[in-house]
């Protein structure tokens, strides 16, 4: 199957207030598509096909057994947010953790931080953002492309950080089609609740053999707006009657980033071979400390290529490797305190074999090092190289026309290397190795053509991150002091899921439910002393006070549903209106004492209506949240909330360019809303009423 890529052009530049020179500079990348879900190729405006779901799918399937979600072009532009994670969110199993409205790390099925694996183009771009809540993934959402979401237990391909699922953004800065003459866009923004300045641009261009890509966006943020008082009802009743409050934004929760990226690439009819780097910069406030700011600085090298149609076993080979060099510093009132830094590399190698009868399959190795450092007054954990090598397979078995088998396995060896470079707090610190193994089972069967069931099952492995085992030191962020097992022995979990799958014309839906149960589940466990930063226990109500946690392996069970439908309910001449319910609801638990594990998404669902006519578009949505209840002993339960959002689009056309121009507003009824996932839900709620507009153009 050819798969369809996305090209853009560059144009002219808009206008806002605070934007950087760089944004106004250049051209950004935009896409005419509208959102795939599960593993349907989805029709586009021109009659092309929706490109291949590539994220755990190495055979290039067109219908995927595992649960996934890809978001891309005018689906994706219309609801970029500020974070990644937020981007997202609402999206079938997907929530977000958020640590004010410049942070935010997906969590699929209730799993979050080192559970899920964040991928750029299918490798690791290294950062500090599983580590901690406060500290942001250093993408941007304007130069993406397209993002993929793996629901689910996606260690085969990707390693038992991926126990709960994996997220791909996708950009093109290593052009994998060729490329003639030259391309462009420009994408800008302004508005939200915290007034975002945004713009990215893009230019592209090639002989047909030879191809250049040149991307930058600027993000530039005022302080958040809010309906009323910063801390919510419980948190200001413990704050007591003499505590100051913030009321009407939140305080340091203003930011800015930018960067850009160059790439280049040589094709031929059975290939791809290019080069690209990226850099980023970012700098932001703490929601929780109003005199401490994060900056952030990450440069990334990537290679990729592809080789088709060779001759012998394996006619296809695809190759990627990242590089990254990260670092960010939390500066407390102007002076550095800590310095987080982790620079290493990954490399892939998947090669896909002849089929044999009905059988086809792939086998890959998977290499990488990285070397993570926190130094200063939040020496969380001591500096640690941390190696994985891997090998994976994967084979497909299409028993008949309607119905398809999947069986993988993958084996990696783990080995963590830390270094107390003298700080005594890790001197007693030990290497740990570990073997993982997953392995899993799938079946698709199409019941007719519109219908089908689908299934997994899977055994996984994961092996326990540096700051699960060394951790010792003050975690601020989370009003914590840390400590890791060293003992601690790897996580394994028995997975299933199951779905109903419809898909017709511009009808489609699916439900599914999953159920995961683990046997040594690490989380953090309260020990009910309060300590200071030198782990010492100090009376209630003493400044500074943290709570003393240490990580355990217990017991836990997740299970849940998931709900995704859209259908056209009316259709004459250029009149079209269609109506989406998108839905799920997770429960975890700790077997071992039958409390609920914290930050858990309650029951969403979001009902919208699209209605179309020629080139005016018009969308409602009303998404209801449920209360959260079921929170562990010491913490706040998080209520309902009802928000209203409503957008405006128009394209059109100005000579050889392409124009989208579109009004967004958001909880219009200025709610008040925290997120249960949020570990900061109690003094920084989501923002309130807002509108956004924005404007895009291609050619």
């Amino acid at each position: 199957m050819t798969k369809t890529t996305t090209r853009v052009s560059p144009c002219i530049s808009a206008n806002f207030p605070r934007l950087s020179p760089i944004a106004l500079a250049l051209v950004a990348l935009a896409v005419q598509a509208q959102e795939s879900t599960a593993s349907s190729a989805t029709s586009i405006p021109g009659g092309s096909l929706a490109p291949v779901f590539i994220t755990a799918n190495p055979l290039g399937d067109t219908e995927l057994i595992a649960p996934a979600t890809a978001i891309y072009g005018d689906a994706l532009t219309l609801r970029q947010t500020n974070s990644l994670g937020e981007t997202l969110n609402g999206l079938p199993g997907v929530s977000t953790t958020t640590y004010g409205p410049m942070v935010g790390r997906p969590i699929i099925r209730g799993m979050d931080g080192d559970r899920i694996r964040l991928l750029q183009n299918g490798v690791a771009a290294w950062d500090a953002s599983s580590l901690s809540y406060d500290h942001a993934v250093p993408q941007e959402p304007l130069t993406i492309e397209r993002v993929e979401i793996v629901r689910g237990p996606a260690a085969l391909l990707y390693g038992g950080n991926a126990i709960g699922g994996v997220v791909n953004t996708i950009d093109d800065r290593i052009p994998r089609e060729p490329v003639s003459g030259v391309n462009g866009a420009v994408d800008a923004s302004y508005g939200g609740a915290n007034d975002a300045r945004a713009g990215a641009a893009m230019v592209e261009g090639g002989n047909g053999k030879f191809a250049f890509h040149v991307d930058a966006f600027d993000r530039d943020t005022s302080n958040e707006r809010i309906p009323g008082f910063a801390h919510s009802d419980g948190r200001r009743a413990l704050d007591g009657p003499d505590a100051s409050q913030a009321y009407g934004s939140i305080p340091n929760s203003d930011g800015r980033w930018h960067g850009g990226a160059v790439g280049t690439s040589y094709t031929w009819a059975d290939g791809y071979a290019g080069l690209s780097y990226n850099g980023y910069q970012a700098d932001y406030g703490s929601v929780a400390e109003d005199d401490v700011r994060l900056r952030m600085h990450q440069d990334h090298v990537a290679f990729a290529s592809e080789v088709r149609n060779l001759q012998g076993p394996f006619p296809q080979l695809k190759f990627d490797f990242g590089y990254t060099d990260y670092e960010h510093r939390e500066i407390d009132d102007g002076v550095t305190g800590t310095t987080f830094r982790n620079h290493g590399y990954e490399a892939r190698i998947e090669a896909r074999h002849r089929k044999i009868g009905r059988f086809e399959g792939a086998i890959g190795v998977q290499i990488s090092q990285n070397t993570f450092s926190a130094l200063g007054d939040e020496a969380l954990v001591p500096t640690t190289q941390t190696t994985n090598v891997a090998l994976f397979g994967l084979e497909e078995w299409n028993v008949t026309d309607a119905f398809k088998l999947s069986a993988g396995a993958r084996y990696e060896h783990v080995k963590q290397d830390p270094t107390s470079a003298g700080n005594d707090k890790f001197a007693n610190a030990a290497d740990r190795d570990f073997n993982a193994a997953s392995a899993s089972l799938g079946a698709l069967y199409k019941l007719t053509p519109a219908w089908a069931v689908a299934g997994n099952i899977a055994y996984t492995e994961r092996a326990p991150a540096l700051y699960e085992l060394f951790a010792n030191g003050p975690h601020d962020a989370t009003g914590q002091y840390l400590i890791g097992n060293p003992d601690a022995q790897k996580e394994k979990a028995v997975s299933a899921d199951l779905s109903l799958r419809f898909a017709s014309g511009p009808n489609k839906g699916s439900v599914g439910a999953f159920y995961s149960r683990f046997k040594n589940y690490l989380t953090e466990y309260n020990t009910g002393r309060l300590v200071n930063d030198d782990d010492e226990v100090v009376p209630p109500g003493t400044d500074g006070a943290l709570n003393e946690a240490v990580y355990r392996g217990v017991r836990a069970e997740f299970y849940g549903l998931e709900f995704d439908s859209k259908w056209r309910v009316y259709q004459h001449g250029a009149h079209q209106l269609d109506v989406s319910l998108v839905g799920d609801y997770a429960h975890a638990r700790n077997m071992d004492n039958g409390q609920p594990l914290p930050r858990i998404a309650p029951l969403r669902a979001t009902l919208s209506v699209d209605y179309g006519y020629g080139p005016f578009g018009a969308r409602a949505e009303v998404q209801h949240a449920w209360a959260q209840h079921r929170v562990p002993d010491d913490d706040l339960p998080t209520g309902s909330y009802t928000k209203l959002g409503l957008m405006l689009t128009y394209r059109f056309h100005v000579g050889t360019t392409n124009w989208l121009a579109y009004v967004r507003g958001d909880n219009l009824t200025n709610q008040e809303i925290r997120y249960a996932s949020s570990v900061v839900r109690d003094i920084a709620p989501e923002g309130g009423r807002s509108v956004m507009v924005g404007l895009r153009t291609t050619f």
